[in-house]
C-alpha cells in the first residue's frame, strides 16, 4: 500500500493536491438512502490532458483511485472508497499547508458517518458537509436539511 513510499513521495503528493487538487464531500439527493442523501467524499488530482504522461508518472505512486480525461482537457485522478481515504489523509496531512482544514473535516466526516444512528446525527454530518462550500469557495452555498 501507499505506507511503502518514501516521505519525499508523500510530501510531494500532498504538495501536488494543495495546488492542483480537492478536497471536498458532497451530499446528493438519494431516496433509497435512509435520509434522502448519498454523503460522497473525494479527493480529486487535476492537470491538463496535454501533461498527461507526467500526471501518470504522479499518480503511479498512489496504489489506489481511478482517472478519468473530461471533455474540457482536463485529466482528473480521484481516490474516493473510504478504506483508500482514510490512509491517503492519515499519510498526507500533517504535509498539507493550504487544505489542512478540509482534510480535517473530510476525516471527521468519515469518522462520524458510520456512528449515525438518528436523523439529528445525519444532520449534523450534512452541516459539515456544508462548510466545504466556505473551505473550497463555493459559488452555489445551500443548506441541507432533511425533512421528516
Amino acid at each position: 500500500m501507499l505506507k511503502k513510499i518514501s516521505k519525499e513521495r508523500v510530501i510531494y503528493l500532498a504538495g501536488f493536491l494543495d495546488g492542483d487538487g480537492s478536497i471536498y464531500v458532497q451530499a446528493k439527493k438519494n431516496q433509497t438512502y435512509r435520509f434522502g442523501y448519498q454523503i460522497e467524499p473525494a479527493i480529486v488530482f487535476f492537470q491538463s490532458a496535454k501533461s498527461k504522461d507526467k500526471f501518470l508518472k504522479i499518480v503511479s505512486i498512489l496504489p489506489y483511485g481511478k482517472m478519468r480525461e473530461r471533455k474540457d482537457g482536463i485529466i482528473e485522478y480521484r481516490v474516493s472508497k473510504i478504506a483508500d481515504l482514510k490512509e491517503f489523509t492519515s499519510l498526507i496531512e500533517p504535509y498539507l499547508i493550504l487544505k489542512k482544514k478540509q482534510i480535517i473535516l473530510l476525516r471527521k466526516i468519515i469518522s462520524l458517518k458510520n456512528q449515525v444512528k438518528n436523523q439529528q446525527d445525519f444532520q449534523k454530518i450534512l452541516d459539515l458537509v456544508d462548510m466545504f462550500r466556505v473551505l473550497n469557495y463555493s459559488k452555489k452555498r445551500l443548506k441541507r436539511v432533511i425533512t421528516p
